[in-house]
């Protein structure tokens, strides 16, 4: 034969096919409950699953309608018409139906029924597939009914509660802590909270979260306009699973952190108005030794000037009248013998332990002290703390003392009279590692030419121009100086006197 007819082979294989007994036997040994009906819903097959999950036999179910299984009186009829209304319109129906076992067992079924159309568009038969998923069923109403349950009873807690993931995100709160952002109107109260009481919680939560763990450390929580708040605060980790899909078989453990918050503003504000009664009797205690302490310097300091002089006297005097210069001499002498015996009588500043301190307490505290005297010089107070402001090492009564005479001295400047415009303001904030308190004044201020002199002991012009520098600025640095800070007097936006008080956190000198 030659090549020109010789036949052609295809170049197109065959699919294989399988045979039909493959197909029913697939279908029958399948673990689904499948049926096929004709179009009015009478069972021409049923499978060996079919057989299980509703306990007819094959035999006895053929021939029988699809409604021998049905439940009808706890099903909604609604169902049943989405079902045949989709079947009609030859699309496949998929949904939940209670039926009933021969032995009249209810269960729920999970069912799936689709139209079987012949190449002329009609609707022949109908395949049903259906399990049942009563326990699933069961089981995911107990975990909906748990899950409920617990945001009823978390919720309803009187503590509120945030979990973070380990990037700091909140995933989960409850009423108490949305109550506490609307209240505190900041981005998030859980972070202002770690911010305050652990200043490196977002690396420790990444690198080792049991590095945040704590219990019942309390942050004080300043507003502005608004009393402040005291939160007793703990944090414990727990262990999440991902719910991602790819980690399905890949068990992925992530690290959360659950604080729970509780409110003991109550407790403190009793115990800060005990301890502000308490601060006060001391300070005004305090404040007359240092009056006395304040005036008999003085008096020292001017009455050695003119002895300095007389003492320049005497040396002239020996060289012309040494009798005369002799019984001078002898009276100086005796002089300082007084002075020094003055200076010995002179109170000594009380002795107090460094302890951490909160400047906007130590604020509110002179605050406080000071309503009378603000509201009797008519002066309007407007406060902007730091929301949480980090202790420093400090004495409470030295920095009282500082504030307090800041205050005082901004009072006198605008208690002059007919001056109209009164307001004093007071704001702390953290700026690069300082603690920054501003008092500022709206009275005549202070001259540039005087600023410089106005740390200067015993400076005061209260009975003279009118620009007021007033009495114990000299103590008010020194107090300053002793915890490490810098006081720096400027001219405020109004015309008044500005006061800037910086501490570093690290307590080292600036």
């Amino acid at each position: 034969m030659s090549a020109l007819t010789r036949p052609k082979l295809s170049s197109v294989k065959q699919k294989p096919e399988l045979p039909p007994e493959i197909y029913r036997q697939a279908v029958d040994q399948a673990d689904l409950a499948i049926s096929i009906t004709d179009i009015k819903a009478n069972i021409l097959f049923a499978n060996e699953a079919f057989a299980r999950v509703t306990g007819y036999d094959a035999e006895e179910i053929i021939g029988k309608n699809e409604s021998i299984l049905a439940a009808e009186q706890q099903t909604p009829p609604r169902l049943y018409q989405s079902m045949w209304d989709d079947l009609a319109a030859q699309r496949p129906w998929s949904g939940k139906l209670l039926n009933r076992k021969k032995n009249g067992e209810l269960y729920l079924a999970e069912l799936t029924i689709s139209p079987v159309v012949n190449s002329q568009g009609n609707t022949t038969h109908f395949l049903g597939m259906h399990r049942d998923v009563t326990e699933l069923h069961r089981l995911e109403r107990m975990v909906r009914n748990q899950k409920v349950l617990i945001e009823s009873v978390v919720d309803s807690a009187p503590i509120a509660f945030a979990l973070l993931d380990q990037t700091g995100r909140v995933i989960l709160d409850n009423q108490e802590y949305k109550k506490l952002l609307s209240d505190l109107q900041v981005k998030e109260p859980a972070h202002t909270l770690l911010d305050s009481l652990l200043p490196l919680w977002h690396d420790a939560l990444v690198k080792e979260p049991e590095r945040c763990v704590f219990a019942r450390r309390e942050a004080r929580i300043d507003r502005v306009g608004g009393r402040p708040r005291w939160l007793s605060v703990s944090a414990s980790v727990i262990e999440i699973h991902s719910d991602d899909e790819e980690n399905c078989f890949n068990i992925v453990q992530q690290r959360g952190l659950l604080l729970a918050i509780s409110d003991v503003s109550s407790l403190r504000e009793e115990q800060e108005r005990s301890r502000a009664a308490v601060m006060q009797a001391v300070l005004a205690d305090e404040e007359r030794t240092s009056a006395i302490r304040e005036g008999l310097s003085a008096a020292i300091f001017r009455l050695e000037e003119p002895m300095n002089v007389m003492a320049s006297a005497v040396s002239v005097l020996y060289r012309r009248d040494p009798l005369s210069a002799e019984a001078l001499d002898r009276a100086l002498a005796a002089s300082r013998e007084h002075l020094e015996l003055l200076r010995q009588v002179i109170p000594h500043h009380a002795q107090e332990i460094e302890v951490r301190t909160n400047l906007n307490e130590i604020l509110r505290d002179v605050l406080e002290i000071s309503t009378q005297r603000l509201l009797g010089a008519g002066i309007v107070v407007d406060w902007k703390p730091a929301i949480t402001l980090p202790p420093i090492i400090g004495r409470p009564l030295q920095l009282c003392m500082l504030f307090k005479a800041l205050v005082d001295n901004a009072i006198e400047a605008m208690n002059i009279k007919g001056w109209k415009q009164r307001e004093l303001s007071l704001s702390s904030a953290v700026d690069d590692q300082c603690i920054v308190i501003t008092i500022s004044d709206s009275g005549p201020g202070i001259p540039s030419e005087r600023r410089h002199k106005a740390f200067e002991p015993f400076v005061t012009d209260k009975n003279g121009t009118g620009h007021h520098i007033g009495t114990g600025l000299c103590r008010a640095q020194q107090v300053v100086a002793d915890h490490g800070g810098i006081i720096d007097l400027e001219a405020s936006k109004s015309g008044g006197c500005r006061v800037i008080v910086e501490f570093r956190l690290d307590g080292d000198p600036i």
